[in-house]
């Protein structure tokens, strides 16, 4: 009777087993990066943000026009200057590949800005942006670091404001469009 018990057991593990393979419980879709060769070195990828339908957050003291609507920014002095936004990241194929936070801080006149931009299964990257704009109306900004498969990349990356100039009805009023270029450098040291 034992004996038919353990076998009882290891038949139904065996067959559960079986039937997640077959059947898997999850089954997330990645969608492919789509990274080409930068002309001086490194590898580039392009993402662009559709402006107002992936903006999923925006904050900030004196904000007229919150989102959500029922956002209720924290009054405290120390977020007097600051003001965040959060997107949905959309590759060349139009296809919604992750997220990006952008801040905006003001500090003794200064002006700072950073970009996060997590991308699913491959890891984030954190990006300091120069706040003068170069001609043409770009902002470069440097790779300060990043995790999983930007942890051991250096590079730069560049916001542009896009119009959109379609004349269409249900067009986004414009895009952030965000190029980076990724360099490989050494392994990080290791903490002793």
């Amino acid at each position: 009777m034992f004996k038919t018990f353990l076998i009882g057991i290891l038949l139904g593990i065996a067959a559960a087993a079986g039937a997640l393979y077959a059947i898997p419980a999850v089954d997330q879709h990645r969608e492919v990066s789509i990274v080409s060769v930068a002309p001086n070195g490194g590898n580039s990828e392009s993402f662009h943000i559709n402006i107002p339908m992936d903006r999923v957050m925006a904050g900030g003291q004196g904000q007229t026009a919150a989102l959500p609507a029922e956002l209720a920014w924290p009054q405290d002095t120390i977020l007097a200057d600051f003001g965040a936004e959060l997107f949905k990241v959309r590759n060349a194929r139009d296809a919604v590949v992750g997220i990006a936070a952008r801040t905006v801080a003001k500090h003794d006149g200064a002006e700072i800005i950073d970009w996060v931009i997590h991308l699913p299964a491959r890891g984030s990257v954190y990006v300091n942006m120069n706040p003068i704009p170069q001609e043409g109306g770009y902002r470069v900004g440097q790779i300060r670091s990043g995790t999983r498969e930007f942890a051991t990349l250096s590079g730069a990356v560049s916001e542009r404001w896009v119009s959109d100039t379609s004349g269409e009805e249900d067009a986004p009023a414009g895009r952030v469009e965000l190029a980076a270029i990724y360099v490989g450098r050494a392994e990080p040291e290791a903490i002793e």
